[in-house]
C-alpha cells in the first residue's frame, strides 16, 4: 500500500510539472550543458572547409577522395551545399578546376530526386533556390576556367533538378555558346600553355609576327655577345621587309625601344618591347591626272583604300612599293622589330640590337642612336574625401 502511495504521488507530481512547462528534478539537477541548436553542424562545416587548407598532398586523387568520404558519411548528405561551395573555393589549389571530371563528382554530392519541380510555378519560381544556384555557380566556375561539358553532364542535371531546372538551361546555354567560341581564335595554342618562359616567348612573338608571312623568330643567347652583363635568352621576331624600312631611316631621327607591353595566353602573361621609330605625319596619296575614259588602265575601289606614298626611292632590288603603305607603318610609328628577353632589363635590350646588326644584317643600326622609352606601371588611384580635406585646412 505504500509503495502504490508513493508510486501515485511520483506521477501526480510529473503530471504537474507537464501541465505548467516545468521540467522534471531528474533534468533541473543535470549539470551537462545543453547543446545549442545547428551547434553541431556549423562544427561539421569548418571542419570540412578545414579539411581542404590543411592537407598535405593537394592532388586529383586526394581531392576526389574528400568527396567520396563526404558521400559515404551520410545517406541524406546534410550541408551538401556548403560542402560543394568548399570543394570549389580549393579547386585551384588542388589544380583540378579545369577537370571535368571532378566537376561531375560535385554534382553527383547532390542528393536525386528531391529538388524536381512537379508544377510550372515551382519550375518558374527556383524550386529549392539553394541548391540550384550552387550548381549555377558550379557551372559558372567550369565557364570561367573554359571547361566544355559533355551530355553525361546534362543527364546528371536532369536527374537531380528535372529538365525545367535552371541549371539545366544554363546547361544548354553553355553548350550553345562554348563549342563556338572553342575554336574561333586564330593563333592556336596548347591547352595547358607550357610553364617554360621561353617557349611561351616563342608563341607570343610568333602570334604577334603573324601579321607579316615573311616575318622570322630567332632565339638568341647574350653569351655570345661581348661584354654582356645578362646572361639570358632573347626571342626576336623581324620581317624582311622590316629590314628594308630600317634600312632608310634617318640617320639623324632616333630608334626607341619601348615597353613593356603585356600580351596574354590563355591564363598566362609575358612581356614584350618593340623597335619603333618616332611618329611622323604620312603624307596624303596624290592621285595621278589620268584620263577618266581610258579603260585600259582601270583601278578597282574596294583595294587600296586609305593608302599613302612612301619617300622611297624605287630600285630594282627594293620589295617596297611606293603606292602602298605597309602593315609595319603605323600613326605612331614605323615598327622594325619586336621582341621578348628572359630578364626585361635594359642591358638585355642592349644585346638584342647588337645581335639585329650582327645577325639578322641590319647594319644601319651601328650608325642610329637608340633610347629607352619605358612605361612605369600604372599607379592606384587614391579617393579623396572632399570634407575631410576642406577640414583639415586651417581658416584664415
Amino acid at each position: 500500500m505504500l509503495l502504490s502511495r508513493h508510486i501515485k504521488l511520483a506521477t501526480g507530481l510529473l503530471r504537474l510539472s507537464s501541465r505548467f512547462g516545468v521540467a522534471p528534478f531528474a533534468r533541473q539537477c543535470s549539470t551537462k550543458p545543453e547543446a545549442e541548436p545547428g551547434n553541431s553542424e556549423e562544427k561539421s562545416v569548418i571542419l570540412r572547409t578545414n579539411l581542404f587548407e590543411t592537407t598535405k598532398n593537394k592532388d586529383k586523387h586526394t581531392y576526389l577522395e574528400m568527396v567520396k568520404i563526404f558521400e559515404s558519411r551520410s545517406v541524406h548528405r546534410r550541408n551538401h551545399v556548403e560542402f560543394i561551395y568548399a570543394a570549389l573555393k580549393h579547386m585551384e589549389a588542388f589544380g583540378v578546376h579545369k577537370d571535368l571530371a571532378v566537376y561531375k563528382a560535385l554534382i553527383d554530392v547532390m542528393p536525386k530526386g528531391k529538388f524536381v519541380p512537379t508544377n510550372l510555378f515551382q519550375a518558374e519560381f527556383m524550386h529549392y533556390p539553394r541548391q540550384q544556384q550552387c550548381i549555377i555557380d558550379l557551372l559558372e566556375q567550369m565557364e570561367d576556367n573554359g571547361v566544355m561539358p559533355d551530355y553525361e553532364m546534362e543527364a546528371m542535371l536532369v536527374n537531380v533538378f528535372g529538365r525545367k531546372g535552371h541549371p539545366v538551361r544554363k546547361y544548354w546555354r553553355m553548350m550553345y555558346w562554348m563549342p563556338k567560341f572553342k575554336n574561333l581564335s586564330p593563333w592556336l595554342l596548347p591547352n595547358p600553355v607550357p610553364n617554360d618562359a621561353l617557349e611561351l616567348a616563342r608563341l607570343a612573338v610568333e602570334q604577334m609576327c603573324s601579321v607579316d608571312p615573311r616575318s622570322k623568330v630567332d632565339v638568341f643567347d647574350t653569351k655570345t655577345v661581348k661584354d654582356a652583363i645578362d646572361h639570358t635568352w632573347v626571342v626576336s621576331g623581324q620581317s624582311a621587309e622590316q629590314s628594308e624600312l630600317l634600312a632608310i631611316h634617318e640617320k639623324q631621327d632616333p630608334l626607341y625601344i619601348e615597353g613593356p607591353f603585356v600580351i596574354w595566353l590563355r591564363n598566362r602573361s609575358i612581356n614584350y618591347f618593340i623597335l619603333k621609330s618616332a611618329p611622323k605625319p604620312l603624307p596624303p596619296l596624290e592621285e595621278e591626272n589620268s584620263d577618266p575614259d581610258d579603260v585600259s588602265n582601270l583601278k578597282i575601289p574596294y583595294l587600296g583604300l586609305d593608302l599613302r606614298h612612301r619617300k622611297v626611292s624605287p630600285s630594282a632590288t627594293s620589295r617596297l612599293s611606293t603606292l602602298r603603305r605597309s602593315v609595319h607603318v603605323q600613326d605612331d610609328g614605323i615598327i622594325y622589330a619586336i621582341c621578348c628577353t628572359g630578364t626585361s632589363t635594359k642591358d638585355s635590350l642592349l644585346s638584342w640590337i647588337r645581335l639585329l646588326e650582327k645577325e639578322n644584317g641590319n647594319a644601319v643600326l651601328a650608325s642610329l642612336a637608340v633610347l629607352f622609352k619605358f612605361t612605369s606601371p600604372s599607379a592606384d588611384l587614391a579617393t579623396v574625401d572632399v570634407n575631410e580635406t576642406q577640414n583639415k585646412i586651417p581658416s584664415q
